[in-house]
């Protein structure tokens, strides 16, 4: 919201060993097994991937390790499928032969939003204009958390479906964050509202910093960091549309809560100034979001300058509001499209669980659009949001 303060196949045949054939080695070594447990996971099904120098073949293996073998690979990749239990996948795994296991995944087609309700979304997923009417979206990122630290979210709005919980209030100091003011379930809903989110199936966790005027103090702020720092786990992104003068002990929290895995995005603010010079926009290991317009212009009200990492839409987005379950509203701010990156991050987490934030960072500045801000300030990356990179 615009204020100026506001805390602000190849197919072979296949060679089966059964469990009583096997006899692995003693003390056998075992190996790590990548993308274990991730979303879409195939229980005890496994791609073995081998070294370019490898001597041994995937039925030899396979009896080695009392394992089944399937499809064989040799042309993109050289290695094979197997079908085994965790433990002789992980000692399969640090067999000298062999550069790594990754467990087997379902995969999906794209799914299409037709005529989303905010033209953030639909333009977040394409290069260029004119917009298409449409967004498409890989994943829905139901196994990332995204931490909302704003003035609460309305956890009985439709568009969450039952996916905001727990959560903390750091105003009332009790566990009951509710939105008394509507900007944090604005912020949400672009993150992941079913209707105009980003990552539609993403985990919500409102901490609630600002009141119902969207004011909060820095101990409030720093508190709710503080404690998404000690409780996020696995896949996290955290959002904190709101901002003021320069604070360093706010730039120390958010860095010490990014160093425990948690990415975050910030916004620039909307003073229309360099975000060099507020907090926590300066934290160069957040990333750092200032608005666009329909049009690829920068906004007029944005904060600028060389501390901004991606530009997003940020003027007249439509999302949920606090007021009712069915509330929407449609207002403008660099707070409006530090969501479309947070949700962005998730997109990307779902992906890859393990990334850390610099990891998460470096993709979407890399998959990001350059030139495209007609009238973007003088020393800021000229870098729009992109998700379909």
């Amino acid at each position: 919201m615009r204020k100026r303060t506001m805390w602000s196949g190849l197919a072979a045949a296949a060679v089966v060993a059964t469990a009583t054939a096997w006899a692995g080695p003693a003390r056998a070594q075992e190996g790590q097994i990548l993308d274990a447990g991730t979303p879409g996971s195939v229980a005890n099904s496994y791609v073995v991937v081998l070294k370019q120098s490898a001597g041994a073949q995937a039925g030899e293996l396979a009896i080695r390790y009392g394992a089944a073998a399937h499809r064989t690979f040799d042309t993109a990749l050289k290695g094979f499928s197997i079908s085994a239990d965790e433990t002789r996948a992980r000692r399969l795994a640090a067999d000298p032969d062999v550069a790594y296991v990754v467990q087997n995944h379902v995969l999906h087609v794209s799914d299409v939003q037709q005529d989303p309700p905010s033209w953030g979304l639909d333009r977040i997923d394409q290069t260029g204009l004119p917009l298409d009417d449409s967004y498409t979206y890989g994943t829905s990122a139901d196994n990332v958390t995204a931490y909302v630290i704003d003035t609460g979210v309305r956890a009985n709005h439709e568009t969450f479906g039952g996916r905001v919980s727990g959560g903390k209030d750091f105003i009332d100091n009790d566990d009951d964050p509710a939105d008394e003011q509507g900007h944090g379930t604005h912020v949400a809903g672009t993150i992941g509202g079913s209707e105009y989110g980003v990552a539609k199936g993403v985990k919500i966790v409102p901490v609630r910093v600002l009141d119902e005027q969207g004011s909060g103090t820095t101990e409030q702020v720093v508190a709710g960091i503080d404690w998404v720092a000690r409780n996020a786990s696995g896949p996290s992104v955290a959002n904190m549309s709101l901002g003021g003068a320069a604070d360093t002990v706010l730039d120390d929290a958010v860095r010490g809560a990014i160093a425990k895995g948690v990415t975050f995005a910030v916004a620039a603010g909307n003073e229309g100034a360099d975000a060099g010079n507020d907090s926590p926009a300066r934290v160069t290991e957040a990333l750092t979001v200032a608005a666009s317009d329909d049009s690829d212009r920068q906004a007029d009200f944005s904060n600028y300058g060389s501390v901004v990492d991606l530009y997003a839409p940020g003027v007249d987005i439509t999302s949920s509001w606090g007021t009712g379950d069915t509330a929407m509203t449609t207002i403008s701010g660099t707070s409006m499209a530090t969501p479309h990156v947070a949700g962005a991050a998730a997109l990307y987490l779902a992906a890859h669980p393990t990334a850390t934030p610099e990891q998460v960072a470096d993709a979407l500045i890399a998959a990001a659009t350059p030139d495209k801000i007609t009238n973007a300030s003088a020393g800021t990356p000229n870098r729009l949001l992109f998700t379909a990179g």
